[in-house]
């Protein structure tokens, strides 16, 4: 099963990226190039995501987001889940 999250990536003030997964609460990264913040953006939800499966937790739905700089990553969600 594959579930799709978006992505939103927003300038560092110290260079950089930074994103964050509004349908994920808490759920940030950091990188230095898109391809960077790409990828651990993909990491960071693979891991939150492990985390709710662990827990017994469902997984949280995406509700309708603005998609002003946001794109979607498809993740595998355990078969426990």
């Amino acid at each position: 099963m594959e579930i799709k999250y978006t992505v939103k990536i927003h300038p560092a003030e110290e260079g950089g990226y930074w994103a964050e997964v509004p349908a994920l609460p808490g759920c940030f990264t950091q990188g230095e190039t898109f391809e960077e913040i790409t990828a651990m953006a993909k990491e960071a939800i693979e891991l939150y995501i492990e985390d709710l499966v662990h827990e017994g937790k469902s997984l949280p739905r995406e509700k309708n987001t603005k998609k002003d700089f946001a794109f979607p990553i498809s993740v595998r969600v355990p078969k426990s889940a």
